[in-house]
């Protein structure tokens, strides 16, 4: 008896004390969790009630500078269009943002915040109703990604600048398409002109010329709602055909 115990024991046991195998388990297991991840993100719905708009800006500005007066406005006349409004839920000119959806009168429901956990905590803005939080900046991009149809950036810092270069990026490599990148204000011409000096120079070309093109870099709200206008023709027209 005891012999066909030793004999059917199990022989891929870890034990705690072996820690470069433990730490073989945990990483094979967090990268298979990736895999479950990345798989389930291919679905897509067929079918969309609204054009979603994510706003990114900096969540320093006060609400008395002309910037968070812009974005409010800008936000107004997209939620007014029909749009659903996506921004990173926190204060300054994600604020801005969701403060403009709800003076459109625009379903607090599609009017969305997607948090991430900081040590110094940020308050969700009131004018959030839909908010998602995440642990990781990582998981929080990737949502951004997923329900969006649109991106609008705004002035802001480094958070932002990790925002739009994360979409430049998948834009570039195809793995997200049909969404324009708009950024509005000098502050973000002047980023894509030192990308074109010191990307694009002939004895060391770092990109492609198409890529420094997927940027639409404009001055004004007005330039960027144009814009918007044109794409959210294109997927209206996707729609009323699936």
């Amino acid at each position: 008896m005891g012999k066909n115990s030793s004999n059917n024991e199990r022989t891929d046991l870890v034990p705690l004390d072996d820690e470069e195998r433990v730490a073989e388990v945990l990483r094979d297991s967090v990268m298979g969790l990736w895999d479950v991840v990345n798989n389930l993100t291919r679905l897509r719905r067929t079918k969309r009630e609204e054009f979603r708009v994510t706003i990114f800006g900096s969540a320093r500005i006060a609400k008395d500078h002309w910037v968070y007066g812009a974005v409010r406005d800008l936000a107004r006349e997209l939620a007014a269009m029909g749009c659903a409004i996506v921004t990173g839920g926190g204060p300054g000119l994600m604020e801005a943002a969701n403060e403009g959806a709800a003076q459109a009168g625009l379903d607090p429901e599609k009017s969305v915040g997607i948090r991430v956990h900081l040590p110094f905590e940020q308050d969700i803005n009131p004018f959030v109703q839909q908010a998602y939080a995440h642990r990781t900046f990582f998981s929080r991009l990737h949502h951004f990604v997923l329900v969006s149809d649109a991106f609008v950036v705004v002035p802001g810092g480094i958070g932002t600048v990790l925002e739009l270069s994360m979409i430049w990026q998948l834009l570039q490599v195809r793995n997200l398409e049909h969404a324009p990148l708009i950024l509005v204000g000098r502050m973000w011409a002047d980023l894509v002109a030192w990308a074109r000096q010191y990307l694009l120079r002939p004895d060391s070309e770092l990109a492609s010329p198409e890529d420094l093109q997927i940027p639409r870099c404009v001055d004004t709200a007005e330039q960027a709602m144009a814009i918007i206008r044109e794409h959210y023709e294109l997927w209206r027209q996707h729609q009323a055909q699936t």
